[in-house]
């Protein structure tokens, strides 16, 4: 493979450095990635043959392919001979640049500059830390936050599909920059591709705004927030809070955002999905509090475990349906926590959990070695035995024996709706849910006849019970 010299044009003729002059004048292949920009233009002084790879647009599905398309035609002509190839902009910045760096050691770049650097030129704005991206990378698995600057939007329909990313990310009604050869103007964002003309040179500019100023928001600025509630001139109530008070309000809003989505109404379920997320970034403004741990530790470990234990896509496992995937999961679960025995496995199921989630997860853990029913059928017998036995119990008065019967009796009833595979914890609150409907249309019948519930025996209300058991529920 002969050596590849990548150049970075920079924007305007003038960007190209007195280095890269004579390096291109002293090649004998010259490349360009396009012929179409004002910075190519300017190369005619040079006095050099210089080919274009513009044809290659043309056959190109999507930008990714571009790209690799552009840098393959590079690395073949390099096959043969040493190449020059030249890009408008930054060299570093171009995906074809980075696909050569990719596949190729012998690799010289001459950097240029950027269109993010000749945007905050012409906007007179002195940033260092910001984010400059292409707009053909926009929607792609980049985190965006201001200053954000957003080059290269060289049509109506490339603003467009910007404005669509951007307006989930900032919100439409904040004013933004926008830039080129043409002059500066200031817009809101849901503008962006309402203008009247774009080229190369157009580029977007997005400010960092304060924190109040904002109308979308991040995980990080969540914990920016939780900060100065917590600070010494934030909010009593919210420094006041420690791991132990906020416990009752995890489990609450985890309950909540369980009726949220059973009923369906995607507003309810973005308000306590939030009311959720805020108790575990409570979680992590204790911890970096207290130096004991930060928010990438969290994150991290978290990352790392569904990684580690999806081996079925990140490993050599394999997994068709759900349960396989189920089994692979908690088999690396297992390794990963290091339980030696079955019964530390069992243990580790947390005794805060409901009891009839509980019970359900130690029937489940406990299959896994083998000590289990055969089959619904089998565990049924189980609940027929423990109804005797509860019988029993009844009979000789003694509280503490009934006690322990009835949790015998509800964990038998817990293994067969496991094997059944039905969700206990669902499948009773259907009921309790079923329960209460009829409850309210029984005492409706009550009313309508002037009475209450009180006023009939309970043979009268059993029967109105079944009359109404026998009309379609509304669950």
């Amino acid at each position: 493979m002969n050596e590849i010299t990548i150049i970075g044009l920079g924007v305007d003729g003038y960007d190209l450095s007195t280095t890269a002059q004579s390096i291109i004048k002293s090649s004998v292949k010259i490349i360009a990635r396009t012929g179409l920009t004002k910075s190519y233009e300017n190369l005619s002084s040079l006095g050099k043959k210089i080919d274009t790879l513009d044809f290659i647009y043309e056959k190109s599905r999507n930008f990714d392919t571009l790209n690799k398309n552009l840098g393959n035609e590079v690395i073949k002509i390099a096959k043969n001979e040493p190449v020059c190839y030249l890009v408008d902009g930054c060299a570093t910045e171009d995906n074809s640049v980075k696909y050569i760096l990719s596949k190729c050691k012998n690799v010289k770049v001459y950097a240029g500059v950027s269109y993010a650097t000749k945007c905050l030129e012409r906007l007179g704005v002195c940033e260092s830390n910001y984010t400059a991206i292409s707009s053909y990378e926009v929607g792609d698995s980049y985190t965006l936050s201001a200053p954000l600057i957003v080059y290269a939007i060289d049509s109506a329909v490339t603003a467009s599909k910007i404005k669509l990313f951007l307006l989930d990310v900032f919100g439409e009604e904040i004013k933004v920059k926008l830039s080129s050869n043409g002059g500066n103007k200031e817009i809101y964002l849901y503008e962006l591709d309402r203008q009247k003309s774009y080229d190369y040179s157009t580029c977007l500019y997005i400010p960092k705004l304060p924190l109040i100023k904002k109308q979308r928001f991040d995980f990080n600025d969540l914990l920016s927030i939780l900060e100065i509630l917590r600070s010494p001139n934030g909010c009593p109530w919210d420094r006041e809070q420690t791991e132990k008070s906020i416990l009752k309000n995890v489990v609450e809003e985890a309950y909540e955002l369980v009726d949220a989505v059973n009923s369906g109404d995607d507003f309810m379920i973005i308000e306590e999905t939030g009311d959720l997320i805020l108790q575990s970034a409570f979680y992590i403004a204790f911890g970096e509090e207290g130096s004991r741990f930060s928010r990438y530790d969290v994150l991290s470990d978290l990352c790392k475990k569904l990684i580690t234990r999806h081996t079925h896509v990140f490993g050599q496992d394999k997994a068709v349906v759900s349960n396989d995937a189920l089994s692979v999961w908690n088999n690396n679960k297992i390794v990963e926590k290091g339980y030696e025995t079955a019964t530390e496995y069992l243990n580790a199921v947390p005794t805060t959990m409901p009891s009839l989630m509980r019970a359900e997860k130690i029937g489940k853990r406990a299959g896994k070695y083998g000590f289990d029913f055969e089959n619904s059928k089998t565990a049924t017998d189980k609940i027929l035995e423990e109804i005797k036995e509860l019988t029993i119990a009844v009979d000789s008065g003694n509280k503490e024996e009934i006690q322990k019967e009835c949790g015998d009796l509800l964990f038998s009833a817990v293994n067969v709706v496991r094997l059944l595979g039905v969700d206990a914890e669902l499948s009773l609150k259907y009921s309790v849910d079923k329960f209460i409907n009829r409850f309210s249309k029984v005492e409706s019948v009550v009313l309508a006849k002037g009475k209450k519930l009180t006023d009939f025996t309970l043979f009268e209300l059993d029967e109105i019970y079944n009359q109404i058991k026998g009309v379609k529920d509304d669950n």
